[in-house]
């Protein structure tokens, strides 16, 4: 068995799963705590999102009734000690994208520095 405290891409999956739960998703406060300081995502729009449009956007969008957004195919690498580079498909109600996220460890633990997603047709 792997520990999220001492296995890199461990961490970086049990962050990026928590930033698809409907809890984290409907508050600015849990959101903030996994989402670096530093944060940007290029969404799958092709819009610039900045750390606190991307929360006020995600919190302001997301519904109890909701269906819970799928991933498949995670795969995660160690770019340096402290530098995961994940890699999966969300399914978000039928809408599928293609999903990179850059994880960095801080004082503060794992945050989700850099994302991108991209629309699929899988």
């Amino acid at each position: 068995m792997t520990d999220e405290r001492t296995d890199p891409i461990q961490a970086a999956i049990a962050g990026e799963l928590r930033l698809l739960d409907r809890e984290v998703r409907s508050s600015a406060r849990l959101m903030a705590e996994l989402l670096d300081p530093e944060f940007t995502e290029i969404g799958a729009s092709g819009r610039f999102w900045t750390r606190s449009e991307i929360i006020a956007s995600v919190v302001e969008s997301t519904r109890p009734a909701d269906p819970p957004i799928t991933v498949s195919d995670m795969t995660g690498v160690l770019l340096a000690p402290d530098i995961v580079h994940l890699t999966d498909v969300s399914d978000n109600a039928g809408r599928r994208a293609r999903r990179s996220s850059v994880w960095r460890r801080s004082g503060d633990g794992w945050r989700v520095y850099f994302h991108q997603g991209t629309l699929s047709s899988l």
